[in-house]
C-alpha cells in the first residue's frame, strides 16, 4: 500500500542551490548549441543569459579568446569546455555532493541507486576533507573484507587520495565483478591498513524482519531505495498481523536514500499531519513535510538502533520518532548527512546532482555535520555478541 503520493522531484539524501541556479545550469547548458556561431565557435553569452546580477562579458571573453587565439584550436573539444566550466562552477560551491554527470556517469549513478550493481557494496561521503567509509551494505564484499563505518580511505590501489572527490573515488572503486580494488584505510586516526576486496554483483538489501524473544518485532531496514517503500508496508501488514508487542528498528549503516521512502516508513509510526521534518532552502525559507499516515504502527512500543553509519534519511526518520518521545536511540552517534540532492536531468544525457536544502527535525535540531546523539550509548563489542542490540531488546523490554 503507498501512503504517499508519487511527487515531481524525488529528492536524495543520499551521498548528492535553490530551484532557481537548478534552472539557471540547465538553460546554460541547453541553450549553448542553440547560440554557437558553427563557423566561428563563438558563442554570445549576452544572447543566452542577461542579468543585471550577473555580469557573463568575462566568460564570454574567455571562450572567444581560447577559440580564436589558442595554439590548437584546430583541435578543441568544445563539449569538453562546458563541461569543465561547469565543474568549475561546482568546484567554487565547496560542497562534495553537488557533481556534474557526463553520460557515462548518469547511467551509472542510476544503476547505483536501482538496487543492483558491480562493486565493493560501500556508501562514502565527505568528512573533515577526508573520503570516509559512511557505511559498509550487508553482507557486502567491503563488509565481509573487514570495512568499517568511519574508515579514511587515503588510497586506491596503492594511489594516495590526495583530493577527496567523491564521484571520482566511485568510479576508481566500482568495477565488474571478479575484480579486485586495494583501499588503504585510515582507522581510529591512526591505524593504517591495506584491505583488497574482490568485487562482486551488489544486490541492495531492502527491509527484512523477525520475531525476537517476547514477540519483540526486529526490523532491518538497510537502505531507503525506491522498492523499501513498498517493502516495509509489507512488513507492517505481516507485524500487524503477528503477535509482536514492540519493534527494534535496526538504522546501523544505512546510509540513506530516497525522501519520499522515508516520509512514508515514517507514516507507520506517527499519527497524520505531525511533521516530520522540516526543509531549509538556499534562500531560507522553509518548507515542512508531515505526515500521511496511516500510523497503524503508532502503540507499539520502539528503540531505534543507530550509528555511524546511520545516515541522511535514516537520521530524518530516527530524529522524528524521537522527537516525539515515540523512541529512544541506542549506539552511536550518527553520520551527520542532513542535506538533500536533486538529479536534475540536462542534455544530452547529462545530469546535474544538486544540493537544495537542509533538513531539521521536528524539536528544531539541525543534522548536516552534527549527527544525532544517541539517549543511550553502546559501543559494538567484537566477541560475536551484538551488544547494541541486546541493549536495545533490553530497553524494549522495560518498556513492555
Amino acid at each position: 500500500m503507498k501512503i504517499i503520493q508519487k511527487k515531481t522531484r524525488k529528492y536524495l539524501l543520499l551521498g548528492t542551490v535553490g530551484v532557481l541556479s537548478v534552472f539557471l545550469v540547465g538553460f546554460f547548458v541547453g541553450q549553448i548549441v542553440a547560440n554557437n556561431n558553427s563557423d566561428t565557435g563563438l558563442i554570445d553569452f549576452g544572447s543566452i543569459l542577461n542579468t543585471e546580477d550577473v555580469n557573463f562579458s568575462l566568460v564570454e571573453k574567455v571562450w572567444n579568446l581560447i577559440n580564436t587565439q589558442y595554439v590548437n584550436t584546430e583541435e578543441l573539444d568544445k563539449e569538453g569546455l562546458i563541461y569543465g566550466a561547469i565543474n568549475g562552477m561546482l568546484e567554487a560551491l565547496n560542497d562534495p555532493y553537488t557533481v556534474f554527470f557526463n553520460k557515462d556517469e548518469t547511467e551509472s549513478f542510476l544503476t547505483g541507486i536501482s538496487g543492483s550493481f558491480d562493486g565493493i557494496g560501500i556508501e562514502i561521503g565527505i568528512r573533515d576533507d577526508f573520503l570516509t567509509v559512511i557505511s559498509p551494505l550487508k553482507n557486502s564484499p567491503a563488509q565481509k573484507a573487514g570495512i568499517r563505518a568511519g574508515d579514511r580511505i587515503v588510497g586506491i590501489d596503492d594511489q594516495k587520495v590526495t583530493e577527496p572527490l567523491l564521484e571520482d573515488a566511485v568510479s576508481r572503486i566500482r568495477g565488474p565483478r571478479g575484480s579486485t580494488v586495494s583501499l588503504t584505510v585510515l582507522r581510529n586516526e591512526k591505524d593504517e591498513l591495506n584491505i583488497k576486496i574482490i568485487r562482486d554483483t551488489i544486490e541492495v538489501p531492502s527491509v527484512s524482519w523477525e520475531l525476537l524473544e517476547k514477540n519483540i518485532a526486529y526490523i532491518e531496514i538497510s537502505q531507503f531505495l525506491e522498492i523499501t517503500g513498498r517493502d516495509f508496508s509489507k512488513v507492517a501488514q505481516e507485524i500487524l498481523e503477528s503477535d509482536a508487542n514492540s519493534i527494534v528498528l535496526d538504522l546501523r549503516n544505512n546510509p540513506g536514500g530516497f525522501l519520499d521512502v522515508a516520509m512514508d516508513i515514517a507514516g507507520w509510526f506517527l499519527p497524520k499531519d505531525e511533521v516530520v521534518v522540516t526543509e531549509e532552502l538556499g534562500n531560507k525559507t522553509k518548507r515542512v513535510h508531515k505526515s500521511l499516515g496511516p500510523g497503524s504502527l503508532k502503540d507499539l512500543p520502539v528503540v531505534i538502533l543507530a550509528n555511524e553509519g546511520s545516515a541522511s534519511a535514516s537520521e530524518i526518520l530516527a530524529g522524528a520518532l524521537r522527537d516525539y518521545s515515540k523512541a529512544k536511540i541506542v549506539g552511536k552517534k550518527t553520520f551527520g548527512k542532513g542535506s538533500v540532492q536533486s538529479l536534475e536531468k540536462l542534455e544530452a544525457g547529462t545530469s546535474l546532482k544538486i544540493t537544495v536544502a537542509r533538513w531539521i527535525t521536528p524539536s528544531g535540531q539541525y543534522i548536516n555535520s552534527i549527527g544525532i546523539e544517541p539517549d543511550i550509548e553502546v559501543e559494538i563489542t567484537q566477541d560475536g555478541i551484538d551488544s547494541q542490540k541486546a541493549r536495545a531488546v533490553e530497553e524494549i523490554l522495560n518498556k513492555l
